[in-house]
């Protein structure tokens, strides 16, 4: 998979080992729908998919929508999904929210319907 640049300057890429990957840039409104279709054509085919989320610069509700979305359809096809390192202003919304619990959740094993 190659690096592109998405709009608004986000970047979805592949990391070091198969299933890895890296995601920098703005995660929020503009950039959403982008974000979410490139991970859900890079995730696809794969049992355990990790994503490292040091690289944001800035995040809101539409992006940790995109990556509550990722964990239902992990759990859905019965895949792993792990994100590390969870940016700050991420967490703060996904307290307030009172969805912390399954962004951590997507770090255990998906149950199959």
């Amino acid at each position: 998979m190659k690096r592109r640049k998405g709009p608004s300057g986000f970047e979805f890429a592949p990391a070091e080992a198969a299933g890895e990957f890296r995601l920098s840039g703005v995660l929020s409104f503009d950039t959403a729908a982008s974000v979410l279709k490139r991970g859900d054509a890079a995730f696809a085919g794969a049992s355990m998919n990790s994503v490292d989320l040091s690289g944001l610069t800035h995040a809101d509700s539409a992006g940790l929508s995109v990556l509550l979305t990722w964990v239902e359809r992990a759990r859905r096809d019965g895949r792993l999904l792990k994100y590390t390192a969870l940016p700050a202003q991420l967490l703060k919304i996904a307290r307030l929210c009172a969805v912390e619990s399954l962004l951590a959740a997507a770090e255990a094993a998906p149950a199959r319907p």
